[in-house]
């Protein structure tokens, strides 16, 4: 059996995958890994348990909060919020671990539960293996009053809410917002807040059904946001995930801001005022060409990790940075969150435009960005990246082709079962010439009979 769990927590199809079994059983092996300090230092370990709205949720919460309190941890439930919510309530309200349930902005028929350790960090994968490694072990139940308690507290919400107001410091008043909520985690919180700092707030896809989330909305899906942007004559459009711990935006004409841009702007902000540790921000080797130009033209270093928030946190912590992201939205501001945090960006970018006076769109200009085509490659054997001789041809072929012009990655997805081909090159016509030639090579070469 191949490592449960992936870039972000496990993840897969909800009751075929992600089992109320599986949920119950991680549940106690994450208490005996992470709660066990708790009960070492002589109180009794305590979690924080919250989800997305879908429809599975409602039975893997309970599964969860069975395992945890059978564990003998004490179960703080907040029900329905974001999941940078649960990171900051593990370590506001003290527990020893946190517990999300949501597969972000994947589909509603899949489901993901994601851990927290003390302080609301993500964990390392020395963590990770090491409650694979007690998954299902024997251990002794407690029993009578040494069996965990559950209080169901949606109030805590509200200190979350007051924790994201308190970060910015310029009112948004003067700003028209639509907000696309992905009839997700944000759908009450995100349109609040945006209001409770000044903004005049359209909210759309904010009325969750347990079935419609992410559904041709939300940040994976933005033609409505563009639309509503245009008819309402807003100022800016924003679009968050399934579990809010993204944030893309539209300009005033329609136009895709991405998470590239937004890094930008947050960092060319940051360090104008001194915020910005050692003048260097954090971005995935998928961060276009154009971002690290505009970087490099601001004054501002990146350090460059593999994909995924959780190793661009790595390197943050690793080296006290303070900002870091990705292009899909995922922005870690390190000085008020532990995880990236969609609401969070938002308001920082809505204040950046309050302070400056500029448009979304100048603001975003800094950012010449080159053109990007990504397939995602399906039915294919995602090991097979790195054993195929006809592949590594491929891409030295790919590669010569754009003769520095441009670049090409290839690498397996660690929350879908695809391999990503990603090409940056002078035209689009290049690029989608190029990713095509060699997506097709992996299809052909790497097909699961």
């Amino acid at each position: 059996m191949g490592r449960l769990f992936g870039t972000d927590g496990v993840r897969g199809l909800a009751n075929r995958d992600v089992t109320a079994e599986l949920a119950l059983d991680l549940a106690v092996a994450a208490a005996h890994v992470l709660g066990d300090r708790g009960a070492f230092e002589g109180h009794r370990p305590k979690a924080v348990v919250g989800r997305d709205p879908r429809a599975s949720g409602e039975f893997l919460e309970a599964a969860v909060v069975a395992g945890l309190a059978s564990a003998g941890v004490d179960v703080v439930l907040v029900g329905v919020v974001p999941t940078p919510g649960v990171a900051f309530l593990t370590d506001a309200l003290g527990a020893d671990l946190g517990v999300m349930l949501s597969a972000s902005h994947n589909p509603m028929p899949d489901n993901g539960i994601k851990f927290f350790s003390r302080g609301g960090h993500k964990l390392d994968d020395v963590i990770e293996d090491a409650i694979e490694e007690r998954l299902r072990e024997p251990w002794d139940r407690p029993i009578g009053a040494d069996v965990g308690r559950v209080r169901h507290a949606p109030e805590e919400v509200a200190r979350y809410e007051q924790h994201l107001l308190s970060t910015l410091p310029h009112s948004l008043a003067g700003l028209t917002v639509v907000v696309d909520c992905a009839n997700g985690a944000a759908s009450v919180l995100a349109p609040e807040v945006y209001a409770a700092a000044g903004a005049t707030v359209i909210p759309i896809h904010a009325e969750p059904n347990g079935l419609n989330i992410n559904d041709n909305c939300g940040s994976t899906h933005m033609d409505d946001l563009v639309a509503a942007v245009r008819s309402s004559g807003a100022d800016v459009g924003l679009a968050h995930d399934g579990d809010a711990d993204r944030c893309l935006a539209i300009d005033a004409d329609g136009e895709l801001v991405d998470g590239d841009h937004l890094l930008a702007i947050l960092a060319i902000a940051m360090n104008r005022t001194g915020e910005l540790v050692d003048g260097t921000v954090v971005a995935t080797v998928m961060a276009n060409l154009g971002f690290k130009h505009a970087m490099t033209d601001a004054g501002i270093s990146v350090v460059e990790t593999a994909v995924g928030d959780r190793y661009v946190l790595e390197a943050m912590r690793a080296n006290g940075f303070v900002l870091g992201g990705e292009q899909s939205g995922h922005v870690v501001m390190s000085s008020y969150a532990t995880t990236g945090d969609g609401i969070l960006t938002g308001l920082h970018v809505l204040g950046e435009m309050a302070r400056s006076g500029q448009t979304l769109a100048t603001l975003a200009s800094s950012v010449a960005k080159l053109p990007q085509v990504l397939i995602n490659v399906r039915g294919v054997d995602r090991a097979g990246l790195v054993t195929s001789d006809a592949v590594r041809e491929a891409l030295a072929s790919a590669e010569q082709q754009l003769a520095g012009t441009g670049r090409v990655l290839l690498r397996p997805s660690g929350t879908e079962p695809v391999i990503r081909v990603m090409v940056e090159a002078v035209t689009e016509h290049e690029a989608r010439r190029v990713s095509e030639e060699l997506a097709d090579v992996v299809r052909v070469e790497l097909a699961i009979d």
